[in-house]
């Protein structure tokens, strides 16, 4: 172990980067706050929070898919990915700061602003309306923003735990017993992490957060949609990370082996994510029912047309068509490559989902949009290399450390 250089030192360049584009995001904040947040037009300003409020999701939402990746592996006994576990496990600490600035902003708008033309639920009219009459038990300001608290709480919670366990693992070398122990209560914490993700982020989460936009509205595949997204998202910046570390001479052990299996993630979710997406398109097309083609006529035929059929060549037709051989998913100039253009590409999608709701009528991608993008960045860089610095890269007396450092695939 002389020879691995353990520890991350963050280079003056990352650093300047990072608090560059932290400085351009806040002044865009700061603009778009003066000159739409606290305008007298109520979609103005509705568009502003409606901005902060998909990165916010959407950037908490994949670096959660971090910790969810650990939890999973975890569970499946999976020691390939030891070799690299610091770097989802550093990721996953910004569910810490983003998650507490998506509860502020949804605290925002629907407790203090009560912005009925981003939640139609939040009016007088919700009261007496049949179809959110009948929601009214979960599409409550109280039910929402506890549940809220609830999610991003436990995410926090069981997150930190498993970290601290993972940090076990460079304190003593383990014997059969400790070993075994060990696995044990990771796993356990791994499955209450998986049961409560199941819960939230596979369920009730993108119906309350992002679904309810359109309060008329309902897909059983939605969260299923949301979750395919935001994990190959996730894979997506782990594989950034994993890329970046190795480019500047860290984490000897990891290699192309490691990579493809990475890629093989991005891959097959972007191809999940098309299944569904072509699902809930198909059937709520074929059945025709009213309330239901209201979601996708203001996308399919509206001001949003272009960025919606764009999306789906982004999410799947490049991934297909460039991560489908074996060879590329080894390359570290495509991996690098599709990992970018999958996150834009789904950080699009979030923009379509959650702004196709409020600016029906025309499509508000602005300076706006690419400068919170540009703060939310700055922020994963600045912290996740902060991150990255506190402990070893190698979790070396971790029992699976001899299986990742001999996988093959």
């Amino acid at each position: 172990m002389a020879s691995i250089r353990e520890h991350f030192e963050m280079p003056s360049k990352t650093r300047t980067w990072s608090l560059a584009l932290i400085f351009a995001g806040a002044l865009c904040l700061i603009i778009g706050f003066i000159t739409k947040g606290m305008s007298s037009d109520e979609q103005v300003k509705s568009v502003f929070w409606g901005t902060l409020m998909y990165n916010s999701i959407f950037f908490t939402l994949i670096c959660n898919a971090s910790m969810f990746f650990i939890c999973a592996t975890t569970l499946a006994m999976g020691g390939w990915q030891i070799a690299f576990r610091r770097v989802p496990e550093a990721i996953s600490v910004m569910v810490k700061i983003f998650g507490p600035i998506t509860l502020l902003i949804l605290v925002y708008v629907v407790l203090i602003d009560h912005n009925h033309l981003i939640y139609h639920w939040l009016s007088d009219e919700a009261k007496t309306d049949p179809v959110l009459k009948g929601k009214l038990g979960f599409l409550n300001p109280t039910f929402f923003l506890i549940w809220t608290v609830l999610a991003i709480g436990l995410w926090i919670i069981l997150g930190a735990r498993m970290r601290k366990l993972s940090s076990e693992c460079d304190e003593a070398p383990m014997d059969a017993e400790t070993g075994r122990n060990y696995i044990l209560r990771n796993t356990v914490t791994a499955a209450m992490f998986i049961v409560w993700f199941a819960l939230t982020v596979a369920s009730t989460i993108p119906w309350l957060w992002l679904m309810s936009l359109d309060a008329h509205w309902y897909s059983t595949m939605y969260s299923w949609y949301t979750f395919a997204s935001s994990f190959v998202s996730g894979m997506a910046l782990v594989a950034l990370w994993v890329i970046y570390l190795k480019n500047k001479g860290y984490l000897e052990y990891t290699n192309e082996e490691h990579l493809h299996d990475i890629g093989k993630f991005m891959f097959a979710f972007s191809v999940f994510w098309t299944y569904l997406w072509f699902s809930q398109y198909m059937l709520i097309w074929y059945g025709n029912i009213p309330e239901e083609t209201i979601y996708f006529k203001d996308r399919v035929q509206g001001a949003y047309k272009g960025i919606f059929f764009l999306n789906l060549i982004i999410n799947f037709v490049c991934p297909l068509l460039i991560l489908m051989k074996r060879s590329s998913k080894r390359n570290y100039t495509l991996v690098t490559f599709m990992a970018v253009l999958i996150i834009f590409g789904h950080w699009i999608d979030f923009y379509q989902m959650v702004m196709g709701s409020i600016s029906k009528g025309a499509v508000t991608l602005s300076w706006l949009d690419f400068g919170i993008a540009a703060l939310y960045v700055g922020l994963i860089i600045f912290f996740v290399g902060k991150e990255l610095a506190k402990k070893p890269l190698i979790t070396k007396y971790h029992p699976f450390l001899k299986e990742s450092i001999i996988h093959h695939t």
